[in-house]
């Protein structure tokens, strides 16, 4: 079954949007982009910026800014497609989701491969913004990853915004060092994440 960006069970119907996420643009700024750190060692950690958590699963750790509202999805109510979820909820609409998907595809053995899969699963009617190929924080090889960013609307399903909200989005796709593929998103409210935002959320990422 192909799922939209932000994933999950689907709900009835969508509610109005009254408010929009903010991440801290001034604290992600200060962080390099993902790819340009020193380093190369099995021991090296993604930067998870201050104020914000992190969600672990086996095969990565992600940061997410608790700092802004965003807390852990509970296993038991997130959909079980996913291995970590992270959430904005404002006035019962989620503004704001990361997300983790681990195995989600079969055949797929390099970054390329789990990121050709990841982009077909993000929806009619999205704009990819851009490709670039990334070095995350962890073991060599694991550490090639693939990223992309697009923009879509909100089909106001899932307690999603207003149909037809401005969103943005951005993905990592990689296979960790014992071959499982994996994917991370965070899709937000367009204009309440900028780009350093983005950059921060990758270069938070560590792969097992």
């Amino acid at each position: 079954m192909t799922r939209g960006p932000f994933g999950g069970r689907r709900l009835a119907g969508g509610r109005r949007l009254r408010g929009t996420a903010s991440l801290g643009l001034a604290l992600a700024l200060t962080l390099p982009l993902t790819g340009c750190g020193s380093g190369s060692g099995a021991g090296e950690t993604g930067r998870v910026p201050e104020g914000w958590s992190a969600l672990h699963t086996d095969s990565l750790s992600v940061g997410y800014p608790k700092d802004q509202g965003y807390a852990e999805q509970p296993a038991d109510e997130r959909s079980r497609n996913n291995a970590a979820v992270a959430l904005k909820v404002e006035d019962g609409i989620r503004t704001g989701m990361v997300s983790v998907q681990l195995d989600f595809a079969t055949g797929v053995s390099d970054a390329a491969g789990a990121a050709a899969a990841a982009g077909a699963g993000i929806g009619l009617g999205t704009t990819r913004r851009s490709t670039e190929d990334v070095r995350l924080a962890g073991p060599s090889p694991a550490r090639e990853a693939r990223r992309i960013d697009y923009d879509f609307t909100a089909d106001g399903k899932e307690n999603t915004p207003n149909r037809g909200t401005p969103m943005t989005g951005v993905l990592v796709a990689g296979v960790d060092s014992a071959g499982v593929p994996f994917v991370v998103r965070l899709n937000a409210v367009k204009g309440a994440v900028g780009e350093g935002e983005l950059d921060a959320f990758v270069g938070s990422i560590t792969v097992q």
